[in-house]
């Protein structure tokens, strides 16, 4: 079984879109039928998001960390309990490709790590800030980027690697490292493609939102 891991607090707006896409993912002709679950860990959500959740096709848990690391750890383990072999991360303000579950396995590895390309810029982003991203944002194999969003790991790497630690913030950054230091074998890869949001009031505060926030600040 495949597992597609989705933290969530506060997201109606996006959130229905999200798990559009991830279920067409997971029902790719190229996964063979193998089994895919999408888990939707709702965090301290005062919004719509619990009922746009269960309205699809996707398991549910609720949790009150306002940590997405905690939260993903909660979701990897319950994966990990229910037979997963490979756990896919994506966010709830992100849209994963139909093929983004086969271009991660094909890729042989522990782990994958995949780009991001930005949604519709909004009125904020001038094109001085849109040039800053591009400058700065290596959209090809072979690019160091890290992201929640876009990312996949073998239950057994990740295990090896001791999991999500319970971070704030860059807790995907923190598995990252430990898989390396684990000797876990990772793919750098454009191949896997996820379209997120390009919104300024980031969930998590030092995350992707604040970086674009950076960029149209900077001097």
């Amino acid at each position: 079984m495949i597992g597609i891991l989705i933290p969530v607090h506060n997201e109606e707006a996006l959130l229905g879109a999200c798990l559009k896409a991830a279920l067409m993912a997971a029902s790719h002709l190229g996964l063979l039928g193998e089994e895919v679950t999408v888990l939707v860990v709702l965090d301290s959500c005062s919004d719509g998001s619990a009922g746009i959740a269960r309205g699809y096709p996707v398991q549910c848990l609720e949790a009150q960390a306002r940590n997405v690391g905690q939260v993903r750890g909660i979701g990897a383990r319950h994966l990990i309990s229910q037979g997963a072999r490979w756990i896919s991360c994506t966010d709830a303000d992100s849209r994963v490709a139909p093929d983004w579950l086969v271009a991660q396995l094909a890729l042989g590895v522990d782990a994958v790590c995949g780009t991001v390309t930005v949604d519709t810029w909004g009125e904020a982003f001038g094109p001085a800030a849109q040039i800053r991203y591009h400058q700065g944002y290596e959209a090809r194999d072979g690019h160091r980027h890290i992201h929640g969003a876009n990312l996949g790991v073998s239950a057994d790497a990740y295990v090896r690697a001791g999991g999500f630690e319970p971070l704030a913030c860059h807790e995907d950054v923190q598995l990252v490292r430990d898989l390396e230091s684990s000797g876990a074998s990772i793919a750098w890869s454009h191949a896997p493609q996820v379209i997120t949001s390009a919104r300024l009031d980031a969930r998590a505060q030092g995350g992707f939102g604040d970086y674009l926030k950076s960029l149209i600040l900077a001097v």
